[in-house]
């Protein structure tokens, strides 16, 4: 009876301290958002790798592409507003996607205005229409915000939808130190999130994972607010919306978490010149590479087309994406591009 009695604790002792590694690894492989000396860092580069100095040498020897303007897809705002039940994904433009999952119709990083800047009358215009007019949105139930960047978080945007849906304002999700800015922009219902933490809104959970990217909005607030990527966890079908990122570890952490996705959302633009932008914007072999380091199902590059942000010419990184995936193998229903405005199923 002892004898059973000892062999019982030590097989308990045992699982216990399984059961702590495990959380104890977990703890260190899925880190919280570092925030020191008053600004947040990414995991896996310094956070003055691209000094004032860099930027300005890069405006100096930056030569602007040719405008070009993509042919707009037609679709169907009316099948859109009411739709609930049909799972599907509009491209309006750069980082902009009206997804349409489990009853529920969510915006990402929406930008429905001219120009990506502070002004309305100086800064990257628009090259290519919003493939959806903003009246012609379904009612959205959640808007998710990548960081502060002018080409992904649009004050005149945000205050439109608001307008829109005075007395049922969308659950809007943020990074960390964010709120209170959209709350400035008329924002009643906002939520902040760090790395790794959710929020479930009806039949979803909304995960904020780490990236590699940086914030600014001004002179004086340089990542000052986190960035993030998001995982949107609805029942039998996960969605990555990458946001602006550089390529790092973090897409192996992510994959560790959550084995699999079945659509990503990743940015092939913004990428030129090299020297200067490859920490915090991803090339499109490195988005090919993101792709298989979260094991995506389905893939479809955003973040070229629209504004002209960066120095590669505007249609190479639709160029290179068919390139580089007829190489490695990789068939275009797996990873590629949609016209502005174009409604898939998913």
């Amino acid at each position: 009876m002892k004898r059973r009695k000892f062999i019982k604790r030590g097989l308990i002792a045992i699982v216990g301290f399984f059961i702590m590694s495990n959380k104890l690894i977990a703890n260190q492989i899925f880190k919280s958002s570092l925030f020191k000396d008053g600004i947040f860092h990414n995991n896996f580069i310094s956070h003055n790798v691209s000094s004032f100095k860099k930027f300005l040498q890069w405006r100096k020897e930056s030569k602007k592409p040719d405008p070009i303007t993509f042919p707009l897809a037609k679709n169907n705002p009316v099948f859109l507003k009411n739709n609930r039940i049909t799972p599907t994904i509009t491209w309006v433009g750069h980082a902009t996607f009206l997804i349409q999952i489990a009853g529920l119709n969510i915006l990402t990083d929406p930008h429905f205005t001219e120009r990506a800047s502070p002004f309305n009358f100086a800064g990257p215009s628009r090259t290519t229409p919003v493939g959806l007019k903003i009246e012609d949105l379904p009612k959205i139930d959640l808007i998710i915000i990548s960081h502060n960047h002018y080409d992904h978080l649009d004050k005149q945007t945000i205050q439109q939808l608001i307008k829109k849906q005075q007395d049922n304002q969308p659950l809007i999700l943020v990074p960390l130190k964010l709120k209170k800015l959209l709350e400035k922009f008329g924002a009643k219902n906002v939520q902040e999130l760090g790395w790794w933490d959710n929020t479930i809104l009806k039949n979803i959970k909304i995960h904020s994972v780490p990236v590699q990217h940086w914030s600014k909005r001004s002179f004086t607030d340089t990542n000052k607010s986190l960035w993030c990527g998001w995982v949107i966890d609805a029942p039998n079908y996960r969605t990555f919306f990458c946001g602006d990122t550089g390529y790092s570890k973090d897409f192996g952490l992510i994959q560790k978490k959550f084995k699999y996705m079945d659509l990503s959302l990743i940015p092939i633009g913004a990428y030129a010149p090299r020297w200067f932008m490859k920490y915090h914007h991803c090339n499109v072999e490195e988005a090919i590479q993101i792709h298989k380091d979260i094991k995506s199902k389905r893939s479809i590059g955003m973040h070229w087309g629209t504004f002209i942000l960066t120095d590669e010419p505007m249609r190479e990184p639709i160029e290179k994406l068919e390139q580089l995936t007829k190489q490695k193998n990789i068939s275009p229903e797996e990873f590629t591009v949609i016209q502005h405005g174009r409604t898939v199923k998913i």
